[in-house]
């Protein structure tokens, strides 16, 4: 199975987790999403993310969850695993359990309350220890955590070679990503792969900025992937001009509190899943929201046909 490395790149889906009607753990459209995934470009996927409602599961069906989409990928490409959790033991036992089931790696969120640089530094060399010989990712996300985290604590993270990602979620994060590629380029840092996040809505600038890639789930990951490659063939334009299709439907994704309803609808529409329940607690679309989702879905899929809704 593939390890994660520094030279990761390119587009990592944060895959949600299927639930039937019932709240139930569906496994069918588990596999059916990972096959979209894959089919659609990605370089790598990630589970139990923010987004995949980990902390609704029980330490069981996480595992459960993990092994049936790993078992699915098949080592065609890497899959991380989110095990950020509020005790060490439930963190130890995710990350052990993942990792033989075939994961490339694990990520690592700071929890909220840490107080001080050196709170969160001693709390990330803590749990790094905890994941084994894992390799990590940073998941830099302080809109959910209250966390910031510094390129100089990012410098002294990263002499653990172990740490070999940063999903850099800061806002506004453009230029501690210049920063930090400035630092690399003058022998300051070793190379981290850098993926982006929040949606995807700075995905373009990300890459101008030294970005690798990006790890998000919105719903079009077809999109995501085009864009990489454009601005990789130095076609900006062109990247700009995709991008600017969907950001619409992106912006609407992103809502606080709202966006993983949306997108899990989005997925369901695109017969990605069989449904778009989310477990509860957790909010329901008023028709109001549907009716401009669903407006925005028509308008894209007529100006982009990779945005094509299912039957």
């Amino acid at each position: 199975m593939p390890r994660l490395s520094e030279a990761a790149r390119g587009v990592f889906v944060i895959a949600p987790t299927p639930f039937a009607e019932d709240g139930a753990l569906d496994l069918a459209s588990a596999e059916r999403m990972t096959e979209f995934f894959l089919a659609a470009g990605a370089s790598g996927l990630t589970l139990l993310g923010v987004m995949g409602e980990a902390p609704k599961l029980d330490a069981e069906e996480a595992l459960r969850f993990a092994a049936c989409v790993l078992r699915r990928v098949d080592g065609r490409v890497p899959v991380v695993v989110g095990v950020s959790a509020p005790g060490f033991a439930a963190m130890r036992t995710l990350a052990r359990g993942a990792m033989q089931a075939g994961a490339a790696g694990v990520m690592i969120a700071p929890p909220a309350g840490l107080r001080g640089d050196d709170a969160v530094l001693a709390y990330m060399a803590q749990a790094a220890e905890v994941v084994g010989d894992a390799p990590w990712v940073l998941q830099d996300f302080p809109q959910a955590n209250g966390i910031h985290v510094s390129v100089e604590m990012i410098r002294r993270l990263a002499a653990d070679p172990r740490l070999v990602m940063l999903k850099a979620e800061d806002w506004p994060g453009l230029d501690k990503i210049t920063a930090l590629r400035r630092l690399e380029a003058e022998g300051g840092i070793r190379r981290l792969s850098i993926l982006g996040g929040n949606g995807g809505l700075f995905l373009p600038h990300e890459l101008a900025r030294g970005a690798d890639g990006v790890m998000t789930g919105y719903a079009v990951p077809e999109m995501l992937v085009r864009v990489c490659r454009l601005m990789e063939e130095g076609r900006k334009e062109a990247a700009h001009d995709l991008f600017d299709l969907h950001l619409p439907l992106i912006r609407y994704e992103t809502q606080p509190g709202l966006g993983l309803a949306v997108r899990k609808h989005v997925l369901a529409r695109r017969g990605v899943i069989a449904s778009p329940a989310l477990r509860a607690p957790a909010p329901r679309l008023t028709p109001e929201t549907v009716a401009e989702v669903e407006f925005l879905l028509r308008r894209l899929a007529a100006r982009d046909p990779e945005a094509a809704l299912g039957t």
